[in-house]
């Protein structure tokens, strides 16, 4: 494994993969169903949705980060997440990084942003976690 950090538009490309995986989950994990509670005339409140979402996302995000150290789009973009000295994350570590990945969100992207300025693309989360982001090898097959 290396310790070289990934490319800015490696890192964007992650990013937009991300999102759209990320859209997947919250399609047929949240909106599935709400559709089925509403054809029995039930409905949840704001705060459970808002609940519902978070660890819907955490579980997903947690598990993979936990279980490799890459999602689905980071093992396309060939992107693993990683401790500071480079070995793989600890769960309190992983919680951590996705509890402040809604901070980097909330603040509007900032803290996604600063993974564009940072020569070793670290975002917020990444940062507050101590965790980073390393290009992993091609391999062949």
């Amino acid at each position: 494994m290396t310790d070289t950090p990934p490319s800015r538009r490696r890192f964007l490309a992650c990013l937009l993969y991300e999102s759209l995986v990320v859209f997947a989950i919250l399609l047929i994990g949240f909106l599935l169903p709400q559709v089925v509670l509403s054809g029995f005339h039930m409905e949840a409140g704001g705060r459970l949705l808002w609940m519902h979402v978070v660890a819907l996302l955490g579980a997903y995000f947690v598990w993979c980060w936990l279980n490799g150290g890459q999602t689905l789009p980071m093992k396309t973009w060939r992107i693993r997440v990683v401790d500071r000295s480079g070995k793989p994350l600890r769960p309190l570590q992983a919680i951590v990084r996705y509890g402040a990945a809604w901070l980097s969100t909330i603040l509007l992207g900032a803290g996604f942003a600063w993974a564009l300025l940072d020569p070793q693309r670290r975002t917020l989360h990444d940062l507050l976690a101590g965790s980073m982001l390393q290009q992993t090898p091609e391999t062949k097959n």
